[in-house]
C-alpha cells in the first residue's frame, strides 16, 4: 500500500490549503531585487509528488515564480557528481549563523564560506561548474564560456522536472545582476583568497541566472524527487547523485537549508527544505516524497510565512518526518 492510500495526501493537502489561503498580510514580498517586488503576494500553491508516482497540486501551483536560492541545491547536486569529495576544500558544511550574505564571516574564515547554500558557498559552487561540463560521451571537459555553463544548468533542471517549459527569466536575471554589490563584493574577497577561480563578472552572471529561474510548485516538486529517491530521478530511472551525496545533500538542507531559520524549520517542520526569496520551499520525506509550496510573502528571516505554516501542518498531519 503506498503512501497516498495509507494517509489520503490529497485530503491533507486540500484541507491545509483551504486553511491558509486567506492568511495573508503576515508578511512582506522581496523589494531588493526589483522584478520580485511586484509579485502578487495573495498567490498561494501546494504541490506534492511521491516517489512511486502519485501527484496532488492545488491553488496557482501552474504560475511559474522566480526561485531564487532553491537552485543552490541542483548545482549542488550537479558539482557533487563532478568534483566528488575535492568540493569540501572550498567550501564548508556549518550552518552560517550570520547573514547569508555576510563579508564579515567571509573575511574571517579566509574566503572559504561555512556552507554552500550562504551566498558565498553558492558563488564557489557556481565558479568550480563553469570548470566543468559534461559532453556528448558523458567525460568531464573544461568549460569555455559561461553561456554554456548556463545551458547545462537549465537543462539538468529540465530533465529532473521532467519539463522543457523552464527557463531563465532574463528581466529577473539582469534585474539580479544590477543590483548584486554585495554579491560582486563576496566573490572579490574569495578570489582575493585565491577561491574564485574564474572570471567574477562571468561567475556573478551565471549566478544571476540561475536564480532567476522561473518553475512552478509542480514542476519542482518534481524536481526534487531524486533527493526522496536515493539520488535517482524517478520519472527517468536515472542516478542523478549516489546515494551518499543524497544523504549528504539532504543533511545540509536540514542544517543549513533556510539560513537562521534552519533550526527552527527543523523544529517545526522535521524535513530537508530548501527556501527561496521568491516565496518557494521544497522539502523532502527521504523514501517517500517531496513537496513544494509558494507563497510570496516573507517573514522576517526571508522564508515564505504561509509556506513554513503550512509545511508544518503537513508533516503534522501526515504524522511523518525525519524524526
Amino acid at each position: 500500500m503506498n503512501i497516498q492510500e495509507n494517509h489520503n495526501l490529497e485530503i491533507i493537502v486540500s484541507n491545509i490549503y483551504k486553511r491558509y489561503r486567506e492568511c495573508i498580510g503576515q508578511g512582506k514580498v522581496a523589494d531588493y531585487i526589483p522584478t520580485l517586488s511586484t509579485v502578487n503576494p495573495d498567490q498561494f500553491a501546494i504541490s506534492v509528488a511521491t516517489v512511486d508516482g502519485f501527484q496532488y497540486s492545488i491553488g496557482d501551483y501552474t504560475t511559474g515564480f522566480s526561485i531564487q536560492s532553491i537552485s543552490k541545491v541542483f548545482t549542488l547536486a550537479m558539482l557533487s557528481s563532478l568534483m566528488g569529495d575535492d568540493i569540501w576544500k572550498s567550501v564548508g558544511r556549518e550552518p552560517s549563523g550570520n547573514s547569508f550574505n555576510s563579508l564579515v564571516q567571509l573575511e574571517y574564515e579566509k574566503g572559504i564560506p561555512r556552507n554552500p547554500f550562504i551566498n558565498a558557498g553558492a558563488i564557489v559552487i557556481t565558479d568550480r561548474l563553469l570548470n566543468y561540463s559534461k559532453n556528448e560521451n558523458n567525460q568531464v571537459t573544461g568549460l569555455s564560456t559561461r553561456g554554456r555553463a548556463k545551458e547545462s544548468i537549465l537543462n539538468f533542471v529540465k530533465e529532473l522536472a521532467g519539463s522543457d517549459d523552464i527557463e531563465y527569466d532574463k528581466i529577473t536575471a539582469q534585474s539580479e545582476i544590477l543590483t548584486a554589490e554585495r554579491n560582486f563584493a563576496l566573490a572579490h574577497l574569495m578570489k582575493s583568497f585565491g577561491n574564485i577561480e574564474n572570471s567574477v563578472n562571468d561567475v556573478i552572471n551565471t549566478y544571476c541566472h540561475q536564480c532567476s529561474i522561473t518553475m512552478n510548485t509542480q514542476q519542482l516538486a518534481a524536481a526534487f524527487l531524486f533527493l526522496a529517491n536515493g539520488g535517482i530521478n524517478p520519472l527517468t530511472g536515472k542516478e542523478v547523485i549516489g546515494k551518499r551525496n543524497t544523504k549528504r545533500i539532504n543533511a545540509l538542507m536540514m542544517t543549513c537549508g533556510l539560513y537562521n531559520e534552519s533550526g527552527d524549520f527543523a523544529y517545526r517542520v522535521g524535513l530537508p527544505g530548501k527556501s527561496g526569496v521568491g516565496g518557494g520551499i521544497v522539502a523532502v520525506i527521504p523514501g517517500k516524497l517531496s513537496i513544494a509550496v509558494w507563497s510570496p510573502e516573507l517573514n522576517s528571516n526571508g522564508n515564505s510565512y504561509r509556506g513554513i505554516k503550512a509545511l508544518e501542518d503537513f508533516t503534522t498531519d501526515l504524522g511523518i518526518s525525519v524524526f
